[in-house]
Parts: C-alpha cells; structure tokens; sequence
C-alpha cells in the first residue's frame, strides 16, 4: 500500500515546474486569447475578419508544430529541451508581435493586418513546442490515473488565475502606459507584449534546470520520421480507441461553440453591447474611460474566480474515473450561462444591473468550461498510447485547437459581421468603419454546445460496453 502512495505521490519539485511553467504558459496563451483580439481592434481596424485570419492561421501553426515537435520528442526520448527552446522563442516572437503596430503606417491597414497574422502564427508555432509538446507530455509521462485528477486540477485552475492576473495585470498594464507615445503610436499594448515575453524567456530557462525527465521515458525510433509523424492518424489504431476518439469528438463539438464568442468577449464588452456600462464603471471609478481594458478584463476575472472552487471539487471525483457525470454537468452548466449572457444583452438592462448579469452568466460560462476541460484533458492522457503521447498531443491539438478555432472563429465572424453593431473609431489616420460583437453570439453558441451531449452519450455506452483499461494502470 505504501508503495502504491509513493507512486501516486507528485513531488514538490514536479509541482513547482507544473505550476511556475504551467502559468507561465497560460498567461501568454491568454494574451492571445483576450488581449490579440483587442489590440487588433485598438491599432488596426474594428475588422473581424483580421481576427478570424489570425486565429485560424496560429491555430494550423499550432497543430503542425505539435506534431512535427512532438513526433521528434518521441523519437528521441527527450521533453525538456522543447520546453527551453519553445518557451525562449515564444517569448522573443511575442515581443516581435507587439512591434506590429509600428508597421501600420508603412505599410498601410493590409499590409500590418498580414503582419498579424504571420506573427502570431509564428508566436503560436514556438507556443505548442514548449507548452504542448514539452511541459504538457512531460506532466502525462509523470502521472498515472490514479493522480492525474489532482493534475487536472492544477491545469484547469491554472488558466483561471492566467485570466485573473492577465486580465487585471494586462489592463493595468496597456492603461498605465497610454499616455506614452513613439512617432504617434502609444506603447500601451507594446510594453505588454515586452514585459509578457521577458517573463516566459526567463520562466523557460528557469524550467529547463527543475524539469527531471521520466525514468520510464525512452527513445522511439521504431520507424522513419515521415511514418512516426503519420502514425497517430493510423484508422485501424483509432478504431481500437474508440472511446479516445469520442473524446476527441468532444473537445472538438464543444470548442467550436467556445471559439464562436470567447475571441470576441473583450471587445462585447469595450466596444459592443456592454460598453456604455463599462464606461461608466471606469468614470465612477477613475474619473475617465481611460480604464475601460482593465474593467473589461476584471469581469472577466471575477466570473471566472467565483467558479474556481468547483475546479478543486472536480479533481477529487476525476481521480475516481467519474468522467461522463463531469461532462454531462459541465454543458448543462455552460449552456446556462451563455442564455444568461444573451437575456442580459437583449434586454437593454444597463449600468448596475448589467454588471451583475454578466457576473453571473460568465460565473456559469467559466464553471462549464473549466469542468469540462479539466475532466477532458485528464480522460485523454489517461487513453494516450504510452509510446505516442508527445504525438497524439498533436492529435488532441487538431480536435482542440485547429478545426474549432477555424470553424469556431468563422461562425463568430459571420454573427458579427451580419449581426453585430456597426461602430466608428478613431485613429490617427482617421475615423474607420467596422462591426462590434454583440448578445448573438452567446445564443448561437449555446446551440452549438448542446451536440456536445453527443459523444458524451456515444463515450457512455462505450464505457458500458468496454469498460477502459487506462494506461500506466
């Protein structure tokens, strides 16, 4: 029994490297995913489509490099030297995006809207090297099933605190620096993206000396790099996976819905239906609408911090294989949030009475989704195949990441584009016409969640028919 606990115990030192570069990553992971969005709209042009380009092309550049890195971490047994290298060049290619905005008056709205969309897909390359390839098959090689609840725990929680702090550390941060300027451009955004890619250097050198690589981690060199990089999408294997496969399914049904309004939520709330109550806030608060970045990712924070007890309640009944009941709740509970989301939109209710509607529909919004990722990403590397898991994070990262992102954001875009709120803004080049995101969104998302209940179902009778047998069991 005894030994049993030692097995299934993480030591201080793991922990120390699955939180230190676990939030290091998200915390970079969630500028791109609140802040890229904003700052496109704030530099460049209130123009969805940018957006939807952008998120589409890191999200093929992150999948690629899943599996093109991950085929190569396989094959020579190695996971930390991905976590070094990855987060070093992801931290350079996020100061390099920041540089961005300057390319605007050279080469014109097109020509910086290209320059997006490259960089970030770059960024996103070297992002998945170190976050996906290195540190996240680094935690599967040191956990089995009967610990990765707890882990699951920590990887759920962890995005929650990135948002807290990047939402309330990254506004503070662009509203600190906009009243400083180069050639006509603030440094708002810039110094974000500065300071956010000094962090990540610095947290992947530090990472590097604290990871100890699995003893049971070995080299696969079993064929040629072209047929180990195919190898994951063999049919014959994932047909004897089935239950991997509804997993998969699941992640890919349920992201869509999330990509359809989670890219533009920033904006809902600063330029969108909510901007008269955020500008408010920040006149009752600052005096000004100088803070509206800040606000807006405060709300987000809190929604998503009220829900954070539920992610510790979740773990303990993970570590127990209770999969399909955490599923199951989780839609339920993200469904209800987004209608919430949309009452409160098209209700026309403003100031104190929005504020706590949005509370509380992202309260149900953050706990569904923080559920069921945590519940999903705990179930898929518990059905990894042992000798591939480096590679089927790439598998898991296409399901994920690149067909939800893609079809996701392209909904989003549509909604917007036919059905958002036309806006002007202001630049130093002149006024431009675009479409802020509206309550739309939250409703056709929920929509989209509910064939999520799908291939839970499918994994359910799947479970009753072949009860699993995990790996590392």
């Amino acid at each position: 029994m005894e030994k049993s606990n030692n097995k299934n115990r993480i030591s201080w030192q793991f922990w120390l490297v699955i939180w230190v570069a676990g939030i290091a990553g998200q915390l970079v992971w969630s500028i791109e995913n609140q802040w890229f969005n904003t700052f496109v709209y704030d530099k460049i042009a209130p123009n969805p489509n940018i957006i939807t380009w952008m998120v589409a092309i890191s999200a093929i550049a992150s999948t690629f490099s899943t599996f093109l890195c991950g085929t190569l971490s396989d094959r020579i047994g190695k996971r930390r030297i991905f976590v070094l290298l990855g987060y070093i060049m992801w931290g350079v290619s996020t100061i390099v995006f920041g540089l961005t905005q300057f390319t605007i008056g050279i080469l014109g709205v097109t020509g910086a809207a290209i320059m997006v969309v490259i960089a970030d897909a770059i960024m996103s390359f070297f992002g998945s090297m170190g976050n996906d390839c290195g540190f996240s098959t680094w935690t599967t090689d040191i956990t089995n099933p009967h610990n990765r609840g707890t882990l699951g725990t920590a990887l759920a929680v962890q995005p929650v605190i990135a948002t807290v702090v990047g939402s309330l550390l990254f506004g503070a941060i662009i509203s600190g620096f906009s009243d400083f300027k180069i050639n006509g451009q603030t440094l708002d955004y810039f110094m974000m993206f500065v300071i956010a890619g000094i962090a990540i250097i610095i947290i992947g050198i530090v990472s590097y000396f604290l990871i100890k690589e699995s003893p049971t981690l070995i080299a696969r060199k079993d064929d040629s790099f072209a047929k180990s990089m195919a190898k994951p999408f063999d049919f014959k294997l994932l047909k004897k996976n089935r239950l991997m496969v509804y997993v998969l399914l699941t992640f890919m049904l349920f992201f869509i819905s999330f990509n359809v309004y989670f890219p533009h939520i920033l904006n809902y709330f600063i330029y969108g239906t909510s901007k008269d109550t955020l500008n408010w806030v920040s006149t009752s608060l600052f005096g000004n609408e100088n803070s509206v970045e800040m606000i807006a990712g405060g709300l987000l924070a809190i929604g998503l911090l009220l829900a954070f007890p539920l992610v510790i309640f979740c773990g303990k009944i993970l570590n127990k294989q209770k999969f399909i009941l955490i599923l199951f709740l989780s839609v339920i509970v993200n469904v209800i949030g987004l209608l919430i989301m949309f009452i409160g939109g098209i209700s026309g209710v403003k100031y104190g009475g929005e504020l706590a509607i949005i509370l509380i529909g992202i309260f149900f919004v953050g706990a569904g989704y923080m559920c069921l990722y945590q519940a999903l990403m705990v179930w898929i590397k518990n059905l990894y195949p042992e000798d591939m898991r480096s590679r089927f994070e790439g598998i898991r990262m296409l399901f994920y990441v690149c067909i939800p992102m893609f079809l996701g954001t392209l909904v989003g875009n549509v909604i917007v584009q036919n059905m958002g709120n036309e806006i002007v803004l202001v630049y130093e080049r002149g006024e431009v016409t675009g479409f802020a995101p509206n309550y739309w969104l939250f409703i056709i998302a929920a929509g989209l969640a509910l064939l999520t209940f799908i291939p839970i179902t499918l994994a359910y009778f799947e479970i009753k028919k072949r009860p699993p047998v995990y790996v590392d069991e």
